[in-house]
């Protein structure tokens, strides 16, 4: 049986990725998942306020570490430049996290409940990075123009990452910014076949 709260929290988040790719997220109850974790049904909810949760423990987490990076990127910065510095900390984290992500991946991509889920954090961390961007002295308008189309950008990059994890997520980072800096050029055109 596992003692510590860090320990529990693992372990039904693994009962519950595994029973959710075995039977399907809906096919799945909170009682299942805490038995697969060797706790009862009691303490999953101690630890989690539904099923769904448990998929995305961590975001205040994120929240807050991405408002930092974008606080203390170096000062001179174009918004862009600024926020690809801070989601490459996050990247850091992501890769790490790797082994936990495929799996939650998958399970999403096929739960419109969760994907609808996934929709509402990411608008919420968008508005964080805006945020983040405006305490940094950047206009309202800009600040959340710059934030949606720098994390269209980030989550571009991820989706590449997902698909050819040959090349770090950094380097998609550097890609999914480059193209869009070169989108923003008039004198630049991306050339036809310039995908990586």
């Amino acid at each position: 049986m596992p003692r510590s709260g860090a320990e529990v929290r693992r372990r039904l988040q693994q009962a519950a990725l595994e029973l959710y790719l075995e039977r399907g997220f809906d096919r799945t109850t909170a009682a299942e998942i805490a038995a697969r974790a060797g706790v009862n049904e009691r303490t999953f909810f101690r630890h989690f306020p539904d099923k769904r949760e448990v998929l995305f423990d961590g975001e205040a987490d994120l929240r807050t570490a991405l408002m930092q990076a974008v606080a203390e990127a170096p000062q001179g910065l174009r918004p862009f430049e600024v926020l690809l510095c801070a989601f490459r900390e996050s990247a850091r984290n992501l890769e790490r996290n790797r082994p936990f992500s495929d799996p939650r991946w998958k399970v999403i991509a096929v739960t419109p409940a969760l994907r609808e889920r996934e929709l509402a954090k990411h608008a919420w961390l968008t508005d964080a990075v805006a945020e983040a961007l405006r305490q940094r002295g950047i206009d309202a308008g800009p600040a959340g123009l710059a934030a949606r189309t720098g994390w269209a950008a980030y989550q571009h990059a991820v989706q590449a990452w997902i698909a050819d994890p040959a090349d770090g997520l950094d380097a998609h980072l550097s890609r999914a910014f480059h193209d869009l800096r070169t989108l923003c050029t008039a004198d630049a055109p991306i050339q036809a076949g310039s995908e990586h």
